[in-house]
């Protein structure tokens, strides 16, 4: 089984990232033989919609499952629609949270699109101007009010090292790519 795991860096030692939208990096588990794969999460940096940009990286990778710190309500539906099983609250690194689903001390949330964690029907003021196309238009309608988790306990010092150096990368693998862009289309070339 292949499983997806927020990360503050790119390797199984890595930690647990509290967030699966604005993570740096996730790597993807197989269970049986423990080999990983290492995804940027290219939607980290997105104004909005960071979390169903990462829910569809994930989602496009074939994995049964998603361990992190937290997911957001549209990253979850999106997760939920495809069939991943979403377990939060993970802590530690990668391996050891892969470990532990695979002893079963880690199990799946209850199935968030049916009135789980995320429910409630908004207390906006209705100034997103229709913006959202009618995407979620009654998904959580007439659900029981449930409290959202609070966030994870704060970052360590040497997480939010590793974070902050993974969204670095990020950031300059991202600004190479511009440049590279720029250069073509400067040159004529498409």
């Amino acid at each position: 089984m292949k499983v997806a795991v927020s990360a503050t860096g790119g390797s199984p030692e890595s930690t647990v990232d509290p967030r699966f939208g604005r993570c740096p990096y996730y790597v993807i588990m197989d269970t049986e033989t423990m080999t990983s794969e290492v995804l940027s999460n290219t939607s980290m940096g997105a104004p909005s919609g960071a979390g169903i940009g990462a829910a569809q990286i994930v989602a496009g990778k074939g994995v049964e499952a998603v361990l992190t710190g937290a997911v957001g309500p549209n990253a979850t539906a999106v997760l939920s629609q495809a069939g991943i099983k979403i377990v939060s609250g993970v802590k530690g690194t990668v391996r050891e949270a892969v470990e532990s689903y695979k002893s079963g001390s880690l199990q799946p949330a209850a199935d968030y699109g049916q009135g789980g964690l995320y429910t409630g029907r908004g207390t906006g003021r209705g100034m997103g101007m229709g913006r959202g196309m009618g995407r979620g238009m009654g998904m959580y309608q007439n659900q029981p009010q449930t409290p959202m988790q609070p966030p994870t306990t704060p970052m360590t010092r040497e997480q939010e090292i590793d974070a902050l150096t993974g969204q670095m990368e990020l950031l300059e693998s991202q600004l190479k790519e511009l440049r590279k862009r720029l250069e073509d289309l400067s040159e004529g070339r498409s």
